[in-house]
């Protein structure tokens, strides 16, 4: 396999947890405008090496183009995709180091989050995010309902070098992280366990599943095929619980969190299940993609995303680079 074609949980994280330190440590002396200046050569450098992630960048933004309006279209380019995605992960650390403040988050949707807190009274749900904007941002529905639990459900490694920086074993917060390799019958057994506890699990649903037999749906996103997950909806089908989606964009310096009511109940008959499932899916990729619209240079998938051939690949960076 090429490397270009790799799955995106066989790609290990650009940078070491030293520069991400220091990053943070520049934050912390001197704010976030010296900051993005110290950003700026770092980014600079991963854009010119890190060659799969920039035209998977470039794949992605000339995807969402004909979507655009006309001063959306002149901001965009593939090097201010990655600068977003580097302000983007100093807010990850605020988040979990308790360093970003309620005043910085504004719920769009309070009736909805008010629902979801209430669930940990009764039978808990799912939760279905994305890489668009920043879900770790989800640690402020913690701060406004301090008895509700999340399970943030993982399926990479790469993930440990990432909590060493921000050591979130001393934060106190309520998200407790699950790191699985599949979705097997015994992770679903934890994850009903704790969904019948009143939880509410986070899960993925723009990333393809690890193992090469995951379950995905074709569905029609930006105007191409593209594959996505079923697991989320598998699961909540089978558990009858609450789904939820959750979008988390970065406007005029706050984060604005858009939190939706999917279904009350995933049912679906055995003979209608793929079916139905498969309609499940294509709901979520046409909510994601409403918010990618809203704000294109946050959706950090760094990753070959569309069922596209390498001509067609080859052919649509050559045009985006003109």
């Amino acid at each position: 396999m090429a490397d270009s074609e790799k799955h995106w949980s066989k790609v290990g994280e650009a940078g070491s947890m030293l520069g991400m330190k220091l990053l943070l440590l520049c934050y912390r002396l001197f704010g976030r405008t010296v900051f993005r200046l110290f950003l700026t050569p770092v980014m600079v450098y991963f854009y010119f090496v890190r060659k799969d992630e920039r035209q998977a960048s470039k794949q992605y933004l000339n995807k969402i183009k004909p979507f655009l309006t006309e001063s959306q279209y002149k901001k965009l380019n593939s090097f201010r995709h990655f600068m977003s995605f580097g302000d983007q992960l100093l807010d990850t650390f605020l988040v979990w180091k308790g360093l970003l403040g309620q005043g910085s988050v504004i719920f769009e949707t309070p009736s909805v989050v008010e629902r979801m807190g209430d669930e940990t009274h009764g039978k808990g749900g799912i939760i279905v995010v994305s890489h668009l904007g920043n879900i770790e941002v989800c640690n402020a529905l913690i701060q406004k309902f301090p008895s509700i639990r999340l399970t943030l459900l993982v399926y990479t490694q790469h993930a440990e070098r990432y909590n060493a920086v921000v050591d979130k074993s001393d934060d106190g917060s309520g998200v407790d992280i699950l790191q699985v390799s599949d979705m097997s019958p015994a992770t679903g057994m934890i994850l009903a366990d704790r969904i019948e506890r009143g939880e509410l699990i986070i899960i993925s649903g723009d990333r393809t599943p690890v193992s090469d037999n995951g379950r995905i749906s074709d569905v029609t996103f930006l105007g191409d095929t593209a594959p996505m997950p079923q697991g989320a909806f598998i699961i909540a089908s089978l558990l009858k619980c609450p789904v939820y989606l959750i979008f988390c964009l970065k406007q005029q310096e706050k984060y604005h969190v858009f939190a939706e009511l999917f279904s009350e109940s995933l049912e679906c008959k055995r003979k209608d299940r793929k079916v139905e499932i498969d309609k499940a899916v294509q709901r979520y990729a046409d909510r994601l993609e409403y918010y990618c619209i809203k704000e294109p240079l946050q959706w950090f998938n760094f990753f070959p995303f569309w069922n596209t051939t390498d001509t067609e690949i080859s052919q649509e960076f050559e045009r985006g680079s003109r």
